[in-house]
């Protein structure tokens, strides 16, 4: 689902005071494939309307102001760069200093490859600012939608106060290819599913979409971060 569809289904008025948007990708590796990186870039905004693969801002839900992010997995299928992890960091540093909850929806293949070492950094700075943004005892809600994987996976999306994610939703750091091969076994049926991923622990609600924006709000609430 776009980025705006999220924002009319979750956001009071479907409004985002949006940050961060100066922030642009540059291509640090001159890396080159099929296409040249920045070729790459320019698609993806012609393709989605926006700039890069994250939205962050403040908003309310239910009359709850937050700190709100959404991945948008139209462009170069959500992978997180440079700007990526900027963004986040710096939408968990703004919720440190106004003291308001995050609020952050994941889709992503993981680390953007086009970017190297300077992607995989991403995962420690965004981590490390979430670590500070711990400090001031607000909510983090982490919310997982189809499909959340790779270094994404590995960082933010599974270190929330509470992590939701929705029915059907591909979850997980490989791919189930790559682990049986890998590792030469037969992975349990429904393997990184929602489902699975609930069964055994490793998040805590499975949410249908039109139940989202209620179960935030009730989230919000019971974990003291209500109205600002």
């Amino acid at each position: 689902m776009p980025a705006r569809d999220w924002r009319r289904l979750l956001l009071d008025d479907a409004r985002l005071e949006v940050w961060d948007e100066h922030i642009s990708t540059s291509d640090p590796l001159k890396f080159e494939d099929a296409s040249p990186y920045p070729e790459r870039i320019q698609r993806a905004r012609r393709n989605t309307g926006a700039k890069e693969a994250i939205e962050t801002g403040a908003a309310r839900i239910d009359g709850n102001r937050v700190a709100y992010g959404c991945f948008i997995f139209g462009f170069m299928g959500g992978s997180m760069g440079s700007v990526v992890g900027e963004r986040i960091a710096r939408l968990f540093e703004r919720a440190t200093s106004e003291r308001i909850p995050v609020v952050l929806l994941h889709a992503s293949g993981g680390a953007r490859m086009q970017e190297g070492i300077l992607s995989l950094m991403q995962m420690a700075k965004t981590v490390s600012a979430l670590r500070r943004f711990r400090e001031v005892r607000k909510p983090y809600l982490s919310v997982l939608l189809h499909p959340t994987t790779g270094g994404v996976a590995a960082s933010t999306a599974f270190l929330g106060d509470v992590n939701l994610v929705e029915p059907n939703a591909t979850v997980g750091f490989a791919g189930p290819r790559v682990i049986e091969s890998t590792l030469r076994t037969t992975l349990p049926a429904g393997f990184q599913t929602a489902e699975f991923l609930l069964a055994h622990g490793m998040v805590d609600d499975v949410v249908p979409r039109l139940e989202l924006k209620a179960t935030l709000t009730k989230l919000i609430g019971h974990l003291g971060g209500g109205v600002t």
